[in-house]
């Protein structure tokens, strides 16, 4: 959880996410082997920091510039944290977001940006990233080790861009924070259906993105997007972490404070905006229609299918015309929505995508085909790499298969 903000505070000392990568893990390291002798710091994660801040000065101290560099750190290794007066009215410090902006630069290709920020940030393996992005694991892995060369070679700086070059990267920085908070949301790996911590530092980027660039209505979008997600999370999961459905979730559960920042966020974008809603305040206004309904049967299937539909016209995606065909089914009915999830199967991108075999059992189901479902469900458990979600469908197959 600690692994990103100690890439940030390094990579601000080091001037390299490579280097600053490696650094933090030899902190981390260190921490295995000290922690269990002299026990967990009160504070750990200042102390990780402050160990790989130390290792940083060390390089530096080695390099050939040794004066120029070792006055250029002298205030990184104060340990008080303080963070200084920005010197704009429009900066902002922020490393994290410092480093989200440094692995969007435009030097590095869009698939590049993607998976370096993912590594960096999200701190997900390279199998992670793969499934995120729907890339084959050698493919991503070859992206972030360039992505982190160009950044060296090119010397790209540590910082948060501004005008026009800030605005040319908004969009690869508004991608990368919306997939680590679905890496969070639904993580594609582990014991743990949910991340929070991944979702709460994406949450907290796109806060600071508001303040940074209120004129921004995709800015808006995202964070509407992200607090209205963030507010069912109490209810996504059964006490001992078994995933609950959307229809199952008990909304007194929903965060009230979170929907309400979410409603404001999505009336800023709105305000705003001069044209077409983009993508992000689509999805937003697709989880307000969600939120706005009190129970699952009151919820307004036809319009989140008619957003789904403008979705998917200005974000044309194998994924969205899924979802598209889950709004669809509640709509019109399952065998609707089969006919348009079956012209998917065939898409490449979703070959090893899970939820494809998983939307396809739930309308089998409904449908009473279901020995199909089981066939389906059983698919989509061998599919997912997430522990959690494979037991709950692999219960979803059981449960068919008995007529439960």
């Amino acid at each position: 959880m600690e692994a990103p903000r100690i890439i940030a505070a390094v990579t601000r000392v080091v001037r390299d996410v490579g280097i600053a990568e490696e650094l933090a893990q030899d902190a981390l390291v260190a921490a295995l082997e000290q922690w269990p002798e002299a026990g967990v710091p009160d504070n750990p994660g200042a102390w990780l920091t402050a160990t790989a801040r130390h290792r940083a000065v060390d390089l530096v101290r080695r390099r050939e510039n040794y004066a120029r560099k070792l006055q250029e750190v002298g205030r990184a290794t104060e340990f008080a944290y303080a963070a200084p007066e920005a010197a704009d009215p429009d900066d902002i410090d922020d490393d994290l977001l410092r480093l989200v902006f440094m692995s969007c630069h435009p030097v590095l290709s869009a698939e590049a940006r993607v998976a370096l920020t993912l590594r960096l940030l999200g701190g997900l393996t390279t199998a992670e990233i793969a499934r995120a992005v729907l890339a084959p694991e050698p493919t991503v892995a070859q992206r972030v080790v360039r992505a982190k060369r160009t950044l060296a070679t090119k010397n790209v700086a540590f910082e948060v861009p501004y005008g026009p070059e800030r605005a040319a990267r908004l969009g690869s920085v508004l991608e990368v924070i919306y997939l680590i908070f679905n890496e969070g949301y639904a993580a594609t790996a582990g014991d743990d259906h949910l991340r929070p911590g991944l979702c709460e530092d994406a949450l907290r980027l796109a806060r600071v993105l508001q303040t940074l660039m209120p004129d921004e209505p995709e800015v808006h979008g995202l964070a509407a997007l992200l607090e209205l997600q963030s507010s069912r999370a109490a209810a996504r999961t059964a006490p001992d972490g078994t995933p609950v459905l959307l229809r199952d979730q008990r909304r007194m559960r929903w965060n009230r404070l979170l929907i309400r920042r979410g409603f404001t966020a999505l009336a800023a974008s709105q305000a705003v905006a001069t044209g077409a809603p983009g993508p992000y305040a689509l999805q937003a206004a697709i989880a307000a229609c969600h939120a706005r309904a009190h129970t699952y049967e009151e919820t307004d299937w036809h319009q989140i299918a008619a957003l789904y539909a403008l979705l998917a016209a200005r974000t044309p995606s194998p994924v969205v015309e899924l979802n598209r065909a889950v709004a669809v089914s509640m709509a019109e009915g399952p065998e609707a929505a089969l006919a348009l999830v079956d012209t998917l199967t065939a898409e490449p991108a979703l070959r090893d995508y899970h939820l494809l075999p998983s939307v396809r059992g739930d309308l089998l189901e409904r449908l009473g085909r279901r020995e199909e479902a089981v066939a389906e469900f059983r698919r989509a458990a061998a599919l997912t790499q997430n522990e959690r979600e494979r037991d709950f469908l692999l219960g979803r197959a059981k449960a068919s298969l008995s007529g439960d």
